[in-house]
């Protein structure tokens, strides 16, 4: 099968003929449909920054395909055929197929797909029957990779606890921004600004229902937010994940906010405890999802209630693909990528 590869920080992704992944008994093997690029991968791509990629490492954690094989234990009732996405993690073998402690993605003992282990940016790609989830009729492969992120969105919004009548501020408006304005608006908030510096990604926002937009090179963002809904944010999603958000999240938030960090830093950074402090805030970090953050996105998508299609802005197969990924990493004017590897 062909896959495309990581070789060494800073060099391109290279595509590769390599043996079809062998399935344990209680696996399943994805063709896969589509398989997206996060923010997670360049920054775990890039030179500088510390990572547990090996050369060889096949990327690519958020994806959809059809069952093409299935383990003589898996279970489920899976069938060769069924249209699935999948959790992008193998647990421990404490725990099995579950984790018996509820703790899903963040299991320090977990194998992350894509990272740990081969991931979806390949033709074919080997995953435990108990992390694939299926996709009903009215869901198509497309939109099934896009379950992952919109699963992160959403669980942002729900530990941020009740947004309902409240002033939300998205910081960013990458393919995480994006989904935690969907449910944040989903979830009652009185309106959802977006501080965003490319044009094209607070159009992208306003297409997603986004209240209104502002560029954060123009002036204060407390005094834009302010100019824009009559008072400052109540909850805070900083969704950027570089040094220095945390506290500018702090800065603007008011006496007894709320700030929610989705974005992952992956550099070391600082901030000024006593801003956070003064004002009493809370502060909250959240990672991943959960199975039943995963099924609400499917039922969603199911039923109308999400439409996730502003959010691809590129689709390729493994000829343009690594192009594609180093033109995201230099700030092109994209959302998500996905690669279509059959």
């Amino acid at each position: 099968m062909k896959a495309s590869v990581f070789q060494t920080a800073g060099a391109p992704l290279a595509v590769i003929d390599t043996p079809e992944p062998g399935i344990l008994a209680g696996d399943l093997l994805i063709k896969v449909g589509y398989s997206g690029v996060c923010g997670t991968d360049l920054h775990l791509t890039q030179p500088g920054v510390p990572s547990s990629l090996l050369s060889g490492a096949i990327l690519g954690h958020e994806f959809s395909g059809e069952v093409a094989g299935v383990g003589r234990e898996a279970r489920g009732g899976w069938r060769e055929g069924d249209r699935v996405t999948v959790m992008p993690y193998r647990p421990c073998p404490a725990c099995g197929a579950l984790c018996k402690d509820g703790l899903d993605i963040i299991c320090p003992n977990v194998a992350y797909l894509g990272i740990a282990r081969p991931g979806g940016n390949a033709q074919f790609v080997a995953v435990g029957a108990g992390q694939a989830l299926k996709l009903p009729q009215p869901v198509d492969l497309k939109s099934g990779a896009l379950v992952e992120p919109l699963a992160v969105g959403f669980h942002a919004v729900r530990k941020a606890g009740s947004l309902l009548g409240k002033r939300v501020l998205v910081i960013g408006a990458g393919p995480v921004g994006l989904s935690v304005l969907l449910f944040a608006r989903l979830a009652g908030a009185r309106g959802v600004v977006v501080s965003e510096p490319r044009e094209s990604a607070r159009r992208r926002a306003m297409a997603m229902g986004a209240s209104s937009t502002f560029d954060p090179r123009a002036g204060d963002v407390a005094e834009a937010h302010g100019d824009l809904t009559g008072g400052p944010p109540e909850v805070i999603f900083e969704c950027v994940g570089t040094p220095g958000m945390i506290e500018e999240s702090a800065r603007i938030a008011p006496l007894f906010g709320r700030v929610i960090v989705v974005g992952a830093c992956m550099e070391v950074d600082h901030f000024r405890p006593i801003v956070a402090l003064a004002k009493e805030l809370t502060m909250t970090f959240v990672l991943g999802h959960t199975r039943g953050d995963f099924q609400f996105v499917i039922d969603g998508l199911a039923d109308g209630r999400i439409d996730a299609s502003p959010l691809v802005t590129e689709v390729t197969g493994f000829e343009g693909f690594a192009a594609s990924f180093e033109a995201l990493r230099s700030g092109a004017d994209s959302c998500k990528l996905l690669l279509k590897p059959n």
